[in-house]
């Protein structure tokens, strides 16, 4: 069984920076790779992680999401003065080249790629990679937005095509919409991608009318791509988590992924000018241990944007020692997500096309619908010194069994991982200890009865627990 996290860090990923001026890109810095890893060091994070070697990527890696002429144009960099750097730049949206920075984005794929061999290998259970170019806006024969090639696309491509996954989960939890992740992805039902992103009605950048809740996916792909736009800044973690109740843990748990990819920016953190939200870094303890029930552990975490250095480097410090199965801290406050949130929630729910290969009625589906959209929410507003969990174990081997250690992962969450168990079934221990959980495999659609009864419960729970919005569950 693969035990332990990986962490992945070269210095030389910071040794490239703007050469000129330029207001939209000075916020892209080499402290941001640094301070991250620092901070890790000063919390004893590094010498917990196993450290994999940092390696270039190849070209035939790099052309997996790119084309010939777009690769062929970068090469030419390293040779390039100061003035062709910067027309070169211009050819692009919001980003800038440096001699050194075609060295550093091949270390950057190479680093991402390393990630996955090992995770996917299971000579580790997760690990993060600390990269710099990020990736998610690089397009197929375009750089943009500080990125060069797409990290992230190029891991789920490599790990499709020479492990056989036929499932990957991307999350894309920056402030910024990854377009470039979006479009090469959009048609293919193999990847699922989930980006939440600050979007004011198309006023924020990229300004695109496909980072709007209305682009689903094309063709087979269709309700593969799921855009949750933010339309106003300040948004909390209590919006942060409805997101994850309401929409991306159900649809994670019905699609049943093999691998999960987190396009981590932490500009989407409290202080962060481009953000401009007010969820804190606290919140990314969260979110990553709701993701690590899913694809038996299976979790490669690569840093993307984040530009206020504090919230970074503590932000980045939450998501790595929650990998390594520290508890969470506990989360105070919350409270309702603000009408806005909600409102996009909503859009997103009522328009994403229902994946064609889930078919039937489960009990088990119906309980795990119970469990993100109800038990979750209330559990987390309630915010608990400890969770008592008591589980029936028959002696046999029954179809909730592993439901039980899904359950005690998702609640590890809480009460600062003090949790309890009587009656333990085995599943259960092992989630505990924190092992990976097995998958659920295809769930089903929740029996109508177990539905009728749930929105029961929650106009009932709803007077006196704010968390509890409307039920979506794993299937309308």
């Amino acid at each position: 069984m693969a035990s332990g996290s990986a962490l992945i860090f070269d210095e030389e990923m910071s040794r490239y920076k703007l050469l000129w001026k330029d207001p939209v890109c000075e916020i892209e810095v080499p402290e941001r790779l640094t301070v991250s890893y620092e901070a890790l060091k000063t919390h004893g994070v590094t010498q917990r992680c196993k450290q994999l070697p940092v390696r270039q990527a190849t070209e035939q890696e790099i052309l997996l999401a790119h084309s010939e002429e777009y690769l062929e144009a970068v090469k030419q960099t390293p040779k390039m003065s100061v003035e062709e750097l910067m027309a070169f730049s211009k050819q692009y949206s919001d980003v800038y080249f440096h001699q050194n920075i075609y060295h550093c984005a091949k270390l950057a794929v190479g680093a991402t790629l390393q990630l996955v061999d090992s995770v996917v290998k299971r000579e580790v259970r997760n690990g993060m990679a600390l990269v710099r170019p990020p990736g998610h806006h690089s397009q197929r024969s375009a750089a943009n937005g500080f990125c060069v090639f797409n990290n992230v696309a190029i891991a789920a491509l490599h790990a499709t095509k020479n492990y056989n996954l036929k499932r990957v989960l991307i999350v894309d939890w920056d402030i910024h919409h990854g377009q470039g992740v979006q479009y090469c992805f959009e048609e293919d039902p193999s990847v699922l991608y989930f980006s939440w992103h600050r979007y004011e009605n198309q006023t924020f950048w990229p300004n695109l009318p496909e980072s709007d809740y209305t682009s689903v996916g094309k063709g087979k792909g269709c309700g593969f791509n799921i855009n949750l736009p933010w339309n106003k800044v300040g948004m909390t973690n209590s919006d942060y988590l409805a997101a994850f109740f309401h929409v991306l843990l159900p649809v994670a748990y019905e699609f049943d992924p093999e691998l999960v990819l987190v396009s981590a920016g932490f500009d989407s953190a409290i202080g962060d000018p481009e953000g401009e939200m007010c969820a804190i870094p606290e919140i990314f303890a969260h979110l990553t241990q709701l993701l690590m029930p899913l694809a038996a552990g299976k979790m490669c975490v690569v840093l993307e944007g984040g530009y206020n250095l504090t919230s970074l480097a503590q932000s980045v410090c939450q998501t790595v020692q929650t990998l390594l199965g520290d508890p969470a801290p506990r989360l105070s406050g919350l409270t309702a997500a603000c009408e806005s949130a909600l409102e996009s929630i909503q859009n997103v729910r009522n328009l994403l096309p229902l994946p064609a290969r889930l078919q039937g009625e489960s009990f088990t589906a119906g309980f795990m619908q119970a469990v993100l959209s109800l038990i979750l929410p209330l559990a987390y507003e309630f915010n608990p010194c400890l969770v008592l969990g008591v589980f029936r174990d028959s002696g046999a081997k029954t179809h909730l069994t592993p439901v039980w250690g899904h359950l005690t992962s998702l609640l590890q969450g809480l009460a600062g991982g003090q949790t309890l168990t009587l009656l333990q079934v085995r599943v259960t221990v092992s989630a505990l200890s924190g092992a990976p959980v097995p998958p659920l495999g295809p769930l089903g659609a929740p029996k109508p009865a177990d539905v009728q009864m749930m929105e029961k419960q929650r106009q009932r729970l709803q007077k006196r627990w704010s968390l509890v919005q409307e039920c979506w569950g794993l299937l309308r």
